[in-house]
């Protein structure tokens, strides 16, 4: 099987999942995971990126979280100022 290299959205939705692992696995699960958390971790996952990333990579976040036992129960997205939030439960 040859290699494939990741595009870079991937390697952010990889970022990104790792980021709400960890906040999972540091808090329990359930949990609401909300943007500025997501950053003080990883300030490269914007607002934007993270909307993008999860409109475009949600089945690499669920498989991610599915990997270390979360499942993603729903994703709430605001708008621009009013906030952006995931729900992770156990799978």
């Amino acid at each position: 099987m040859a290699f494939k290299a990741k595009s870079a959205s991937e390697t952010k939705a990889a970022e990104l999942a790792s980021a709400i692992v960890r906040i999972a696995d540091r808090d329990g699960a359930p949990l609401q995971i909300g943007v500025d958390r997501l950053r003080q971790g990883n300030p490269r996952l914007t607002p934007l990126a993270i909307g993008q990333l999860y409109r475009k990579h949600r089945d690499y976040l669920d498989a991610a979280l599915a990997e270390r036992g979360y499942t993603l129960v729903g994703y709430a997205d605001q708008g621009p100022g009013r906030g952006m939030e995931f729900e992770i439960d156990p799978a």
